[in-house]
């Protein structure tokens, strides 16, 4: 169809579009698509767009479908909750929404409701400028191991774990611009059914260190750990570590060299749990590896594994050039440890955990975080608070009477 007649059928199709409803529209669109041979988004720009006789036809025009107090609110809980992106962030809303009444001040029923009716890709939308001053990029410092590498089997197979106690495991590099000399690493462990994370920080990474932090990790896991798989770093790759895990029934694979992909769930973690807490700053010394495990240890890991859902990766298929990827709703680690027991009693560590999230305040949760970063940060730079220095002035000594000039001749003369 050409000419005069397609005109003549552009413009009843533009009267029928207008009015259509949007499950009309797509037949609309199906029917003038095959008619004219065109493309569908040239489709839609014809249908949409108003004739040359109609120039004063009223153009539909979508309005504001969230009010500013509902945006305002989720970008106040995106803030405090450590700017998860939009999928994770849609699932904490509801998580968060009982604090977030105490916290944030005009949210009623019907504010609650709206807020919990923004999709994840309209936030998406609307937090897009912010995103884009808080993005960073990553660096890594690891070393291959050369030892023990034909006693450590190289897991080839992507995880397939359904239950919780196979876990990866990476170190993250603390050196700031200067890799000279000992400065802090940080250990990072990643369960793979539930998404669980621990880290430790220590000075240098020494195999002795590194099996040391590995051990305070595997003290307080929720699970048993079962087993754990690195990449070929010389702090993983060596006899203590080996040894470690043999006598405690621990199976130890590794990666393939070069290979990322293969830790990809710690890699991860590597970005959210450590490397956006604590950036790209040297620390060096033991007093702020100390101040950094406090955190790790306490507030970090309740809010990373209490309050902060993550996806699961559940098929992926490709499409010619393109792999299209499928995942799971998102859930916290906690959850999907619950979820796991199914109808079984829960045992008393996980039991602590549900108890300890119904009673502890996310927001304030998410200040004490705040402040223990600043306390590292004023350890770091050697800067010595006001308060303290006070402090240390009240409790000093009183200093000894100044001596008057005659006084100090006669001293002097003696």
């Amino acid at each position: 169809m050409a000419g005069e007649r397609l005109q003549k059928a552009l413009k009843r199709y533009r009267e029928r579009y207008v009015k259509a409803t949007r499950q009309e529209k797509t037949q609309l669109l199906d029917e003038f698509c095959k008619l004219g041979n065109y493309h569908r988004k040239h489709a839609i720009r014809l249908l949409s767009k108003p004739a040359e006789g109609d120039k004063d036809m009223p153009i539909r025009r979508r309005g504001k479908s969230y009010s500013s107090a509902a945006l305002k609110a989720v970008e106040e809980i995106w803030k405090a909750s450590g700017y998860p992106w939009s999928s994770r962030l849609k699932e904490l809303l509801s998580l968060w929404m009982p604090w977030a009444r105490r916290h944030l001040a005009g949210i009623t029923d019907d504010l609650e409701r709206e807020i919990l009716s923004i999709s994840a890709r309209q936030m998406d939308r609307r937090l897009a400028r912010k995103k884009r001053r808080i993005k960073k990029r990553l660096y890594g410092r690891t070393k291959p191991g050369t030892l023990l590498k034909s006693q450590i089997p190289i897991r080839t197979d992507s995880w397939g774990a359904k239950t919780p106690g196979f876990a990866e495991i990476d170190t993250v590099s603390h050196s700031g611009p200067n890799a000279s000399g000992e400065y802090a690493w940080s250990l990072n462990m990643t369960d793979i059914a539930s998404g669980w994370c621990e880290t430790r920080a220590v000075l240098g990474k020494g195999e002795e260190n590194v099996s040391a932090a590995l051990e305070e990790i595997r003290r307080v896991l929720p699970f048993a750990l079962r087993e754990i798989d690195s990449d070929n770093g010389s702090e993983f790759i060596n006899y203590h570590l080996f040894s470690y895990c043999r006598e405690r029934g621990i199976g130890f694979t590794r990666a393939r060299p070069y290979m990322k992909n293969d830790n990809a769930h710690v890699e991860q973690k590597n970005w959210t749990h450590v490397r956006r807490i604590f950036g790209w700053e040297r620390y060096d010394s033991p007093s702020v590896v100390n101040a950094m495990n406090d955190l790790y240890a306490h507030e970090l890991r309740l809010m990373m594994n209490l309050f902060q859902p993550s996806v699961k990766l559940i098929r992926r298929k490709r499409v010619g050039a393109k792999i299209i990827r499928r995942y799971a709703p998102a859930r916290t680690p906690l959850d999907r440890l619950l979820d796991d027991r199914g109808g079984n009693p829960l045992p008393d560590a996980l039991a602590r955990m549900k108890d300890l999230r119904e009673r502890i305040d996310p927001f304030e949760l998410s200040k004490e975080i705040e402040r223990k970063l600043a306390r590292i940060e004023t350890i770091r730079s050697g800067a010595i608070p006001r308060e303290r220095l006070a402090a240390a002035r009240r409790t000093a000594p009183p200093l000894p009477p100044r001596r008057s000039r005659a006084l100090q001749e006669v001293c002097h003369a003696r």
